[in-house]
């Protein structure tokens, strides 16, 4: 048995769905909610709908000491594609905070990313290359979004770096994208069309 739910890594989304009056703001947070879970479960071409995405989305990462642009869709693309190919797509959010208004998400949580040792080994970290582990770190994350709704980005950033930790996996607990989106198929309901 996991010490690790990825069904509940969106639980503070859906619990501010369920309180979450404001059809916009109830919208953008279904949104979120199915960015997120097609993310994990590697079906990371779907975030890319027009009525989802801008055509040249932005996202700025300053985590784990890398801090690095990704401008436009091919390069987002690339990141998706690559963590799909890793199985770098799981994740799982603890203590998530979050804000939702006309035009942007914002979070607060440690996220905890699952990473092939060979990668971390490649950063420079002393791990064993063939086990997987979880790489956690408490993050803010700040999604704007544009007066249609798709996402413009995602701006996000490592506020601690003496919270940051590398978790050794049991084999068992290790998913593979199959069993990620065999999990997170009863959470991938299509969005309702906007109420604005």
């Amino acid at each position: 048995m996991s010490r690790f739910d990825i069904t509940q890594t969106n639980v503070a989304v859906r619990r501010l769905i369920e309180t979450t009056t404001d059809p916009r703001h109830r919208w953008l947070l279904q949104a979120y909610d199915r960015h997120r879970n097609l993310e994990m479960a590697g079906r990371w071409k779907e975030i890319f709908a027009p009525e989802m995405t801008v055509d040249h989305p932005i996202y700025h990462f300053n985590v784990f000491g890398i801090n690095t642009v990704l401008d436009g869709a091919e390069a987002v693309q690339a990141v998706y594609d690559e963590w799909s190919r890793t199985a770098q797509c799981v994740f799982y959010a603890e203590d998530e905070k979050l804000a939702v208004g006309d035009n942007m998400i914002v979070s607060t949580a440690t996220i905890y990313q699952q990473t092939p040792g060979a990668l971390l080994v490649a950063a420079g970290a002393p791990v064993d290359p063939d086990a997987h582990y979880l790489v956690a770190n408490v993050e803010h994350m700040i999604w704007p979004y544009d007066d249609e709704g798709r996402l413009v980005g995602e701006d996000v950033w490592e506020i601690d770096e003496s919270k940051r930790q590398i978790i050794p996996l049991d084999p068992a607990e290790v998913l593979s994208i199959e069993q990620t989106s065999t999990l997170l198929a009863p959470y991938l309901t299509e969005l309702a069309p906007r109420p604005w």
